[in-house]
């Protein structure tokens, strides 16, 4: 309040009513600076960030926007594709698109420009008051001039005063953090709001977004927070919320609707032009690329008469973790459990894991790894060469220490080639439940399966079990780049009539690497794994 000098208090009134803010405060004896706001456009690069471990390059499958389009924080920019799984690029400023580096069907390098996006930056230079020499009465801040009365004891000519503050802007809404936004965040604050505002801030990955609407879920926000970092949304949150709702969630049949439409374009006798999808968009440009790689064909018949023997002992002794057994009503008078302080196991289990029988095809990627564990040339990938690189340069060979496979799957959305890992150090009923999990995922729409499932290094060699499907029992497979050095189709089986009796027989199909596989070496190391297979006590002496 100024009371410090009564004699200039008319003074002050007069100045403070006849005049504007700054100079009543000039006049009462402190200094001011005007505000400075100016608005500039800053152009900024965005970078495509690392989207998974071992990726350096990905492939720009379809713009969202064009040039000069506007653009918000979260709108979709780009899809991008890295071997078979594809990510939705989201933009990380609100701006104009003013360049785009990366056109469609050209490939981004991790790290560099993806598009420029003109944005506009803010700067505000804010009031600084300090007090002059000549020190005036001291004076309230607020956000802005407020007339206050003056009490009774200082009362003279002066009725009222003008309470001095710095005008201060109104305080700006939080923004939204972008996915690749390295510095922390808190979750909560995405889910604050309620409608569809609060379900674009709630975190979860598009796929995740795309099951919940298939299945009905009217906002993702009513699920937050879930069991993902930082209260991301999985799938399985969204599993729990359709199982916990009482009240039955319609889901639309994509698949029902589609063939609505063709049998209405076949009965008016009109042709249906449908666009091939990203994954079938994929698999033509693989087979393009598998014209430049030599084939070499192999085939034969393996007897499964003992693997087949031992499939009921096997399915009757399925581990609990891959076949849960149900709880009994009673605990049982003896468990192996009992030592445990609550005497449970500790087994944990994947619902994608499950299964109650048994069938060959384990037994027959395991003899299989046993065959490369002795072949390292089918353990073997060749070297990317580099495409600037001289005629002079020879690839390489890299031998690695483990059998990986390849599996070829025929899913909704299309061919994928899923890679199991170290097969040669799992057992049978692990293989079965990696089958399993591959199999579930894949089924699933959006296609479940990541880059944890399919690495960018890939496989050796790609086993395909066409002999699931039909009756066929030979193959001519192809061989895309990436995929290793051999595939394999695998027939149906069936059984004949020989002279040692009635047997169980499957024909095989290999194509190979010509270029860096003999067709000696495709035939003794067929012969090597034949040996596994028509005798399988031998993986049992040999372990896992």
């Amino acid at each position: 309040m100024l009371s410090a000098h009564v004699g200039t208090r008319p003074i002050l009134r007069r100045i403070c009513s006849r005049r504007g803010n700054t100079v009543a405060l000039r006049s009462a004896g402190l200094h001011t600076s005007h505000r400075l706001s100016a608005k500039k456009r800053t152009q900024k690069l965005f970078k495509l960030a690392d989207i998974g471990e071992g990726i350096t390059e990905c492939e720009v499958l379809k713009w969202n926007v064009k040039q000069s389009a506007k653009v918000e924080h979260f709108d979709q920019l780009c899809e991008v594709q890295s071997d078979k799984a594809s990510v939705e690029i989201t933009s990380p400023f609100d701006g104009v698109i003013s360049q785009i580096h990366v056109q469609e069907g050209q490939i981004a390098k991790v790290g560099e420009g993806l598009c420029t996006i003109e944005i506009e930056e803010e700067e505000e230079d804010h009031p600084v008051m300090e007090k002059s020499r000549l020190a005036a009465p001291e004076a309230t801040v607020a956000s802005h001039l407020v007339s206050k009365p003056v009490s009774k004891a200082s009362e003279g000519s002066v009725h009222s005063a003008p309470v001095l503050a710095a005008s201060t802007s109104e305080p700006k809404a939080a923004r939204r953090r972008h996915p690749l936004d390295p510095s922390p965040t808190e979750a909560r604050d995405a889910a604050q709001t309620d409608g569809h505002d609060a379900d674009t801030k709630t975190l979860a990955t598009p796929s995740v977004r795309h099951f919940a609407r298939e299945k009905g879920v009217p906002r993702l926000s009513q699920l937050w927070p879930g069991s993902g970092k930082n209260g991301r949304i999985e799938k399985n949150d969204v599993e729990a919320w359709l199982s916990s709702s009482s009240e039955p969630t319609a889901s639309p049949k994509r698949e029902s609707t589609s063939m609505k439409q063709d049998e209405a374009s076949a009965a008016a006798g009109v042709e249906n032009t449908v666009e091939l999808g990203r994954t079938r968009w994929a698999m033509w440009r693989a087979m393009e690329q598998s014209l430049k790689i030599p084939h070499f064909g192999y085939s034969t018949i393996l007897d499964l008469t003992a693997l087949h023997e031992l499939l009921p002992v096997l399915n009757a002794n399925i581990p609990p973790e891959f076949n849960p057994v149900p709880e009994p009503a009673y605990p049982p008078a003896v468990s192996p459990y009992s030592i445990l302080p609550d005497g449970q196991s500790f087994v944990t289990t994947d619902k994608n894991n499950h299964y109650t029988r048994m069938t060959v095809l384990p037994l027959l990627l395991k003899a299989l790894s046993r065959a490369m564990q002795e072949w390292p040339l089918f353990r073997s990938s060749i070297s990317q060469t580099n495409p600037d690189a001289s005629p002079s340069d020879k690839p390489s060979l890299i031998i690695r220490p483990n059998s990986d496979m390849a599996i070829a799957l025929s899913t909704p959305t299309g061919l994928y080639t899923p890679t199991i890992q170290s097969v040669n150090n799992k057992t049978a009923y692990e293989i079965m439940g990696e089958l399993r999990r591959l199999s579930s995922l894949g089924r699933t729409v959006p296609n479940g399966l990541t880059l944890k499932e399919m690495p960018r290094k890939g496989a050796t060699i790609t086993v395909s079990n066409v002999g699931a499907i039909g009756k066929g029992e030979f193959a001519a497979p192809l061989l895309v780049p990436g995929g290793g050095v051999a595939i394999v189709a695998i027939g149906r089986a069936k059984w004949v009539q020989r002279d040692v009796g009635r047997r169980l027989e499957v024909g095989v199909s290999w194509s190979a690497d010509h270029r860096v596989v003999e067709g000696a070496e495709m035939a003794a190391f067929t012969e090597t794994w034949r040996g596994w297979v028509e005798e399988p006590g031998r993986m049992v002496a040999a372990g896992r």
